[in-house]
């Protein structure tokens, strides 16, 4: 038995913080090295995005290239392997810091979406909202010239468009009031909402332990719940790729990839049917 099967087993209520690493194997890409470094300039900042056209501008243009294949990711065995612990009722709460949505298409249904979800889009003056696909084709309609072009996969729905006028990208306002159209997700410089902070920091005090996967945690507002839930003497298991920002306090690390240190998972589960 592996140091990190023995914690599941030890440990039956766990909250589960998942990250970037949890996705790479569904085609979408991490934003951190293996020293939770930057691999490529930061994501779009709020303030920018709200205040300055050209931003916007560049955001939906890539967006729009970028969406063709994160729209179209599927799950993969990590995520089955979180979503089959939680049918064997060992997951308290899987707090994501992913807006991929790909915890609950692979079957979990006690996910909270920390930094929102990219599959929706919201009006910011007035709360309209809309399907991130049906505003893809909004914005094809706005931007045909735009349709054709390939580019390669960033983090998040993003691609890497380079050499391209920016400024020629009409971005559609709100149809219902002419507002500002945001992703439904926090960008960095914006607040995650104080309802799913409450929400996570119930379910850590209410688990037995803490299981990180795929993420460095260098992000505070996944950090905190780890940091939190060490300091009240709560076991902490960390499975991913390199640094991570709670390293002092872990009680296991272990340092694979997800798809392969959760393997077990699905061997006990096939043992079981076989």
């Amino acid at each position: 038995m592996s140091p990190l099967q023995r914690f599941i087993q030890t440990h039956p209520r766990l909250f589960v913080l998942t990250g970037a690493g949890c996705s790479t194997d569904s085609g979408i890409p991490d934003y951190r090295d293996q020293e939770g470094e930057w691999k490529r300039p930061p994501p779009v900042n709020f303030t920018a995005f709200m205040h300055e056209p050209a931003s916007r501008q560049r955001y939906w243009a890539r967006s729009l290239v970028g969406w063709r294949r994160f729209g179209n990711a599927r799950p993969n065995a990590t995520h089955h392997a979180l979503g089959r612990l939680e049918q064997r009722g060992q997951v308290e709460l899987l707090v994501t810091q992913n807006v991929d949505r790909l915890h609950q298409l692979a079957g979990s249904e006690r996910v909270l979406d920390l930094h929102g979800r990219l599959d929706q889009v919201r009006c910011m003056d007035c709360g309209w909202r809309l399907e991130r696909a049906d505003f893809q084709r909004l914005l094809g309609e706005h931007n045909p010239a735009w349709l054709p072009l390939e580019a390669t996969a960033a983090p998040d729905g993003d691609a890497d468009l380079e050499q391209q006028d920016f400024t020629r990208f009409e971005v559609p306002p709100c149809p219902s009031c002419g507002g500002i159209v945001k992703p439904d997700v926090v960008f960095f410089g914006e607040h995650v909402p104080r309802a799913r902070v409450e929400e996570a920091t119930r379910a850590w005090q209410a688990a037995d332990a803490v299981l990180v996967v795929g993420s460095s945690l260098m992000v505070y507002s996944g950090y905190r719940f780890v940091h939190a839930a060490a300091r009240a003497g709560k076991p902490v298991a960390a499975l991913t790729l390199g640094r991570t920002r709670a390293d002092p306090l872990l009680s296991l690390k272990v340092d694979a990839s997800c798809r392969e240190a959760l393997a077990f998972v699905h061997e006990a589960d096939e043992a079981v049917t076989a």
